[in-house]
């Protein structure tokens, strides 16, 4: 059976790491961030990354976004349109939260100062920040400013989601309650995303599947597919059985590359 070439996009991965290798310098001095790693996200999928500190975590992002070139290896996107949000929100601090969304609607091609105007009011309020578009990012809160960043990832019509520790610097009531929002967000539009974390249970409540990388240089020491059913909480039995597995893991890992 022939398929489409609509069909063909629908079966093969939104991300597809190959092999990669990422080395920083040159000879002995080399220093290895990441070796033979080998990922499928599906479409649709909420992907998180977790492991210790240095494992390679952001640099693979960093080289799905096409922020970066491994040194070996590939990484097929199918050309997908990538959103980014880190965890700081980097917004333009002389911009109001309006005109940040509208910045990367003027980037994607939005021409019409009027339309871009009304598309960022409507991301705006999918985060739930109606009211907010002539507010400076110093008006807002971080959550808010989180907010802001979601709602300008959003404007640059993403099929694929690249999340680098959003919600780290925030407390821990306001990271509850963008988990929500993303898990509504990503319910909703079929987005894909791949999430960093070094929070195991923050991955247990949002992935899919969450995959664990070695201590430097990263491989996958292993993929946990995570059969809790949706809503989540964070503070779940189910949740912290599952980061208690999770973390045991990584300890292991700790251990035995000895850091």
């Amino acid at each position: 059976m022939t398929l489409t070439v609509d069909e063909l996009v629908s079966v093969a991965p939104a991300i597809g790491i190959n092999t990669v290798s990422k080395a920083y310098g040159r000879g002995p001095k080399a220093v290895r961030a990441l070796d033979r790693v080998s990922l499928e996200v599906r479409a649709g999928e909420f992907v998180c990354l977790v492991g210790a500190s240095g494992c390679g975590k952001t640099t693979l992002l960093n080289l799905v976004a096409g922020l970066d070139s491994p040194t070996l290896g590939s990484i097929d996107s199918g050309r997908r349109r990538m959103g980014l949000m880190f965890q700081e929100a980097a917004l333009f601090p002389w911009l109001t939260a309006g005109a940040n969304v509208e910045l990367a609607l003027e980037l994607r091609g939005v021409r019409s100062r009027t339309e871009r105007r009304r598309q960022a009011a409507e991301l705006l309020e999918r985060v739930h920040l109606r009211g907010a578009a002539d507010q400076r990012p110093h008006e807002l809160s971080g959550g808010m400013r989180q907010r802001v960043a979601l709602a300008r990832a959003l404007a640059q019509d993403a099929e694929v989601l690249l999340m680098d520790e959003p919600f780290g610097a925030l407390d821990a009531m306001t990271r509850d309650l963008l988990h929500d929002e993303l898990e509504r967000l990503w319910s909703t539009t079929g987005l894909t995303v791949l999430f960093v974390t070094h929070n195991v249970r923050e991955a247990a409540r949002l992935g899919d599947r969450i995959v664990l990388l070695t201590s430097r240089p990263g491989r996958v020491a292993a993929s946990y597919d995570v059969a809790i059913p949706r809503p989540r909480r964070i503070e779940s039995r189910e949740v912290a059985s599952l980061a208690a597995e999770v973390t045991d893991r990584l300890r292991t890992e700790v251990r035995r590359h000895g850091h």
